[in-house]
């Protein structure tokens, strides 16, 4: 039991240092309040914040962004990561142009995003999409490239079909990496979804940050921050519950519950 509650405990030890940081050094000078209000000014600065239409309305549109763009990238990765690691020949094929393609930062593709799309919702898309894909792409690749080829030859020398080789010899040994590019992915496109709305200006919270820093209304913009940090852990823990549950019959998650 104790181990269980080790880690939530320290976690939230190491929250409340953090927040008695953020309030003492401001108000003690070390660090000026024009720059980093006090942590009690910021959340007083999130709930009117949040009393306003326009922080619902900011942060709906970011988890569209955030949402549509996940899905789409989840989806082509995962079709194109089973399809090139199921072909020896395209796996081939396509190695150096993945390698050389994957390195390139999302925030590289701004001014093709706003030239194709400008401020709306297709440039956060685009940003998303093209960086989350890669996560999901090549742990379906990784997780085909891994299937036993005992089982493999097997499944080979009883004739499985297609469907019977997808569902029984594919799908189990890549499940557990396309969870694992589906958790890295959404972080990925919480971040790009904030960042492409605070270069582009498409609506939401990173317009929304970016408006505050204009007008100099700091607190707010810590607010707003805050607020995204909040969201990343959310996705965090949402995508690895959903690990846990999709994978309860895997020795990787089994072997996590205590003794």
């Amino acid at each position: 039991m104790s181990r269980r509650l080790d880690g939530p405990v320290l976690g939230l030890a190491g929250a409340g240092v953090f927040v008695a940081l953020l309030e003492v050094l401001p108000r003690t000078g070390a660090v000026s309040s024009d720059d980093l209000p006090p942590f009690s000014a910021i959340v007083g600065a999130l709930a009117d914040e949040a009393g306003g239409a326009e922080f619902w309305r900011a942060l709906l549109d970011t988890l569209r962004g955030w949402g549509i763009g996940l899905a789409i990238a989840v989806a082509a990765g995962l079709s194109l990561g089973l399809l090139i690691g199921s072909v020896p020949f395209l796996r081939a094929a396509t190695a150096s142009t993945i390698e050389f393609l994957r390195p390139i930062p999302s925030v590289a593709l701004v001014p093709l995003a706003v030239l194709l799309y400008g401020t709306r919702l297709g440039s956060t898309l685009l940003l998303v999409v093209y960086a989350a894909g890669w996560p999901v792409l090549l742990q379906a690749i990784h997780g085909v490239q891994d299937i036993d080829p005992v089982a493999r030859d097997t499944a080979a020398s009883y004739r499985f079909s297609r469907w019977a080789r997808l569902r029984h010899l594919i799908w189990p040994t890549a499940l557990p990496y396309l969870l694992t590019g589906v958790r890295l992915a959404a972080s990925v496109a919480l971040i790009l979804a904030v960042a492409g709305e605070l270069i582009i200006g498409a609506p939401g919270l990173g317009s929304a940050i970016a408006v505050a820093q204009a007008s100099n209304a700091v607190a707010e913009m810590y607010a707003l921050i805050l607020v995204t940090g909040a969201l990343g852990v959310g996705v965090n823990l949402l995508t690895r519950a959903l690990e846990r549950r999709v994978l309860a019959w895997h020795s990787s998650v089994r072997t996590e519950a205590p003794a």
